[in-house]
């Protein structure tokens, strides 16, 4: 019997531990989103747990979401991109926050931030799901010089980003 509650308690702590290594950065856990669309209407979904990168380096986020991507580079590409819980890295960390801007109960618009810790110009595209729509848009986006942070700024008020195409350009 007391054999047994031993080899419970070495499971659960090996399952503790394997879950706070592996699975707490590649996948978001379940939140309510919650979106101001203007003084009287809001916008709420429920967003399930789910992984960040929905495949390769197709990255999902949703406002609210403050992220550190760690980024793999070889010979001048991306390789690979997964998303980390501290920034323990930064010389190949990139920092991502997206928000949304409110005053007085209703949308001043969404702020996307995007820091580029390398020595070349960070480029990426992006597509966005807008509240009252029900297709992604595709949106422009500027380069994010060495070094540096980008601002990009949306009036419409935004449900997710989905950014993609990482590369790096001189």
């Amino acid at each position: 019997m007391k054999g047994m509650n031993i080899k419970k308690i070495i499971i659960l702590i090996s399952c503790v531990v394997v879950n706070f290594y592996f699975g707490q950065s590649e996948y978001r856990d379940a939140f309510t989103l919650k979106l101001k669309v203007d003084s009287v209407r809001f916008y709420q979904q429920e967003i399930k747990k789910s992984p960040y990168f929905v495949k390769d380096d197709i990255l999902q986020i949703y406002p609210g979401e403050h992220l550190f991507i760690e980024a793999e580079v070889k010979n001048g590409k991306i390789e690979t991109m997964k998303v980390v819980k501290d920034n323990i890295n930064p010389e190949k960390t990139i920092e991502i926050d997206f928000s949304q801007n409110t005053e007085e109960r209703k949308n001043n618009g969404m702020l996307l931030q995007v820091k580029n810790p390398f020595n070349i110009s960070l480029m990426y595209d992006a597509m966005m799901y807008i509240v009252g729509d029900t297709r992604w848009i595709k949106t422009s986006i500027i380069p994010v010089k060495p070094q540096l942070q980008s601002f990009e700024m949306w009036n419409d008020p935004i449900i997710s980003l989905v950014l993609d195409n990482w590369r790096l350009e001189k």
